[in-house]
């Protein structure tokens, strides 16, 4: 992947220098035709596109922004209902991330969404355990988290 990225810049500049525009624009377009000359010569790399990354990227940063503002809204309900009825819970997530910087971001992104806490990774990386301030069903939110960020986690580690 930084090799394709390093070569997209390389011939975005190799372009200014041809056309002698030495502008953003320039740049721009250069970048453009760089990234169209990769697609054109994907067969010639041995890892997939560094665009699918990028896009898995942006993905992964909608869902999270998507869980973000649900969570608020869930947990603003909780905290405004006249009555405390809540059900507090810890469960244990098991995950199939196995490299240490996919387990990072997973127990970063549960406990960045509100009323969701990642209090314990066991010896193994393997499970993951999670206390959520209101919930109604354990193997709904592990569901949950499985479908949304496990799933786009796996999709931006991929080769």
């Amino acid at each position: 992947m930084a090799f394709q990225v390093m070569l997209n810049f390389i011939l975005a500049l190799v372009w200014m220098f041809l056309s002698s525009n030495f502008t953003a624009a320039g740049f721009l377009v250069g970048f453009i035709l760089g990234v169209i000359l990769i697609i054109i010569m994907r067969r010639f790399f041995t890892t997939r596109l560094y665009l699918a990354r990028v896009w898995a990227i942006i993905k992964l940063t909608l869902i999270f922004l998507k869980e973000l503002i649900l969570a608020n809204i869930q947990v603003l309900k909780v905290v405004l209902r006249p009555e405390l009825d809540m059900q507090p819970a810890f469960f244990a997530y098991p995950t199939v991330l196995t490299r240490d910087w996919e387990i990072t971001l997973l127990s970063s992104l549960i406990t960045l969404t509100p009323g969701t806490v990642v209090v314990h990774v066991s010896d193994d990386a393997k499970v993951l355990y999670v206390h959520a301030i209101d919930i109604g069903d354990v193997d709904e939110a592990i569901a949950a988290i499985r479908d949304s960020f496990e799933k786009a986690i796996l999709e931006v580690s991929k080769s």
